[in-house]
């Protein structure tokens, strides 16, 4: 089976003490329906990544579970603790909690279950893809939780039909699938760059924009790419209790992620549930549009109002 692996991307600078909204989360105007979202309580979002920093201050209260499918710490399942960054800072950004330390992140009261498919180096396979994927289809937390959410900052170059089927498994049972594009762009919207999950009609396939909605260089470019997140100079979470900029698709992703949790609650105020066709539609009604091809730019930059 072919390899997955984590895009190409940048650390910037490494920080210890902070306390900041960092500027996506306003960007795509998190914070203005926190209140009537609930801040994105009670709705379980599943990261594909290289697990977490288990004991990070901001992070330790929203794990509600995880699995290990590689073989870092001897391929202990109930050892998911990161080793590389990468994870913590996707899980911070989703999820990192409202405590008057370090930074928040786009739904501070949703529930992370990290699934460790990528080891300390970053590289892990398809084959550990799919299983942790019907892992989070499957998995019930202590209360009768279950997945709505599944963020995979990752990808590999080939498709394949047991990917594909449990990718489609995973978006018919309701499940919103979110992939980063890919980091692999040259900046012209007439060359297409492909990675997979990402590139299946059943994700939403998320690419980078800079803090003044300007397509990165580096994303992928394709007619199925659907929305554009904040992935530059992007402030989250890291290992040792730290805090990182990164740059990447990976860093986009999950600002939509987030996003999807928070319009999760939004809408079952009203005792609606939204399938994965409906929150596409509903982050197409409120994005951004911006002036660039939509091959760069899909249905435009992610905004929840």
């Amino acid at each position: 089976m072919p390899k997955i692996e984590l895009g190409k991307y940048k650390i910037l600078s490494f920080y210890s003490d902070l306390e900041v909204v960092p500027p996506g989360v306003d960007l795509i105007k998190a914070r203005e329906v926190w209140t009537e979202a609930s801040e994105g309580s009670g709705v379980v979002v599943a990261i594909l990544d290289t697990g977490i920093a288990t004991h990070h201050p901001d992070l330790t209260d929203a794990i509600i579970g995880g699995y290990n499918f590689t073989d870092d710490d001897n391929g202990e399942p109930s050892i998911f603790e990161d080793h590389n960054g990468h994870g913590t800072h996707v899980a911070g950004i989703i999820g990192a909690r409202n405590n008057g330390v370090g930074v928040i992140g786009v739904a501070p009261k949703c529930n992370l279950l990290i699934l460790k498919v990528l080891d300390k180096r970053g590289a892990g396979s398809y084959d550990q893809l799919i299983e942790a994927l019907d892992y989070a289809m499957k998995w019930t937390g202590p209360n009768g939780e279950k997945v709505s959410v599944i963020n995979m900052s990752l990808g590999g170059p080939t498709h394949t039909n047991e990917l594909y089927k449990t990718i489609k498994n995973v978006y018919d049972a309701g499940i919103i699938i979110v992939a980063a594009a890919g980091n692999g762009g040259d900046g012209d919207s007439e060359t297409y760059e492909i990675s997979y999950p990402a590139f299946y009609e059943e994700t939403l396939s998320i690419g980078s924009v800079n803090n003044d909605l300007v397509p990165s260089v580096f994303s992928h470019t394709n007619l199925n790419l659907k929305f554009m997140a904040p992935g530059e100079d992007v402030l989250s979470t890291h290992l040792n209790g730290q805090y990182v900029k990164l740059t990447g698709t990976s860093m986009a992703a999950p600002h939509a992620s987030g996003s999807v949790a928070l319009v999760l609650n939004l809408v079952q105020k009203y005792d609606q549930m939204l399938l994965p066709s409906q929150i596409e539609r509903y982050f197409s009604s409120h994005s951004r549009k911006i002036d660039f091809p939509i091959s760069q730019v899909g249905n435009g930059f992610i905004q929840l109002k």
